[in-house]
């Protein structure tokens, strides 16, 4: 996918539990990217799915598909998705999912789209943009006026980085918050900040926790991970900005109606 490219070099500094990816697995083909859906409920693709809850026929535009991994489950909950997706073999696996699947790179052109959205998806997709306010101000241009807007994106703030900077590392790796094919790097704060920019007023915020169960092995799970992997998520809705993994954000034109969305 263009947004979120594999790279096989080796890490620059020792895997931890937050240089592994939770939205990226290695697929059988090497270095062929393999995405998949992300079902533990704390995730960012479960509190995505809570917060747009069913469609009841609406159109939700799904910005950097992959295969339809979310669009497939939207499609299962009534909307009607159409979805962009810049790698030509994600997005005709993707199709069948879809209304309507739509090629093409959006650090080069934005497509035409027909009509309004009510729900505009960025998930885990804005962090790979060489400009990503452009994308999200252009595309929100079809963003009907009762409609919102979900951004996803990696927490760079997180107390594991901070820890990171205070020992003067601040290394590129494969996977993860300091992935190599991130461009642009969020805290909460810059974030609201880019929302504001993009004519959106942040509405919700949330954060997940560091995907254990990702990154420990299963035989750790049915002993402590799931109340650990529990407890995480609470304290990290709470102090989002320092235990935050990931930043998710609900966001409305500037003058939009509240309340449009479920969940």
């Amino acid at each position: 996918m263009w947004t979120r490219r594999w790279l096989s070099s080796s890490a620059a500094c020792p895997p931890g539990p937050w240089s592994r990816s939770p939205e990226r697995v290695l697929g059988m083909s090497g270095a062929t990217p393999r995405y998949v859906l992300k079902p533990d409920p704390h995730s960012s693709h479960s509190i995505i799915l809570r917060w747009l809850g069913e469609g009841h026929g609406r159109r939700l535009l799904d910005v950097g598909a992959a295969d339809a991994l979310l669009s497939r489950q939207l499609t299962e909950r009534r909307w009607r998705v159409t979805a962009i997706e810049g790698d030509p073999a994600l997005a005709q696996a993707g199709a069948p999912h879809c209304e309507r699947m739509i090629t093409a790179n959006l650090d080069r052109d934005i497509p035409l789209l027909e009509g309004s959205f009510d729900a505009i998806v960025y998930a885990d997709v804005l962090e790979h943009l060489a400009d990503p306010l452009r994308v999200l101000s252009e595309l929100d241009r079809y963003l009907a006026p009762d409609g919102f807007v979900i951004v996803s994106v990696p927490n760079i703030a997180h107390l594991y980085i901070r820890l990171l900077l205070l020992f003067g590392r601040f290394d590129y790796i494969d996977r993860g918050i300091l992935d190599r094919t991130h461009l642009r790097f969020f805290t909460a704060r810059s974030l609201r900040a880019f929302m504001a920019d993009a004519g959106l007023v942040v509405e919700r915020l949330t954060a997940t926790p560091a995907p254990l169960y990702q990154v420990l092995p299963k035989s750790w799970h049915k002993r402590w991970v799931g109340a650990t992997h529990a407890i995480n998520a609470v304290v990290a809705r709470n102090l989002p900005r320092l235990l935050g993994y990931q930043l998710i954000v609900l966001g409305r034109p500037k003058g939009g109606a509240p309340g449009a969305s479920d969940g």
